[in-house]
C-alpha cells in the first residue's frame, strides 16, 4: 500500500501545524495578558481616585482663595473708609481659619 504525498498536499500539512502552533501561542498570550489587563484596571482605578482629590482641593483652594480674596477687598473698603473696620477683620480672620483648616487637611492627606 503506498501513499503518495503532493507537494500540495506537504503545503497543507505545514500550514495546518503552523496553525495549531500559532493557535497554542495565541492561547498563551491571552493567558498572560489576563493579569497586565488587571493591574492596569487597578492602575486606572487609583489614577480616578487621585483625580477626583486633585479636583476637590483645587476646587476648595478655589473657594478659599475667593474667600480670601473678599475679606482682604472688604478690610482695603474699610481702611479707605467704606466699611466697618470691624466687620472686614472678623470676614478676614474668617477666611484665614478657612485656609489654615485646608492646608491642615492636605498636611493629613
Amino acid at each position: 500500500m503506498n501513499t503518495t504525498i503532493t507537494l500540495g498536499d506537504a503545503g497543507m500539512i505545514l500550514i495546518g501545524i503552523g496553525l495549531i502552533i500559532l493557535i497554542f501561542y495565541c492561547i498563551n498570550l491571552v493567558r498572560n495578558l489576563i493579569p497586565v489587563v488587571k493591574t492596569m484596571n487597578k492602575v486606572l482605578e487609583d489614577t480616578d481616585r487621585i483625580a477626583a482629590a486633585a479636583a476637590d482641593g483645587a476646587e476648595e483652594a478655589q473657594r478659599l482663595l475667593g474667600d480670601v480674596k473678599g475679606s482682604v477687598t472688604s478690610f482695603a473698603q474699610a481702611l479707605k473708609g467704606n466699611q466697618n473696620i470691624f466687620q472686614a477683620a472678623t470676614s478676614l480672620v474668617h477666611a484665614f481659619t478657612s485656609l489654615k483648616k485646608m492646608l491642615n487637611s492636605v498636611k493629613k492627606s
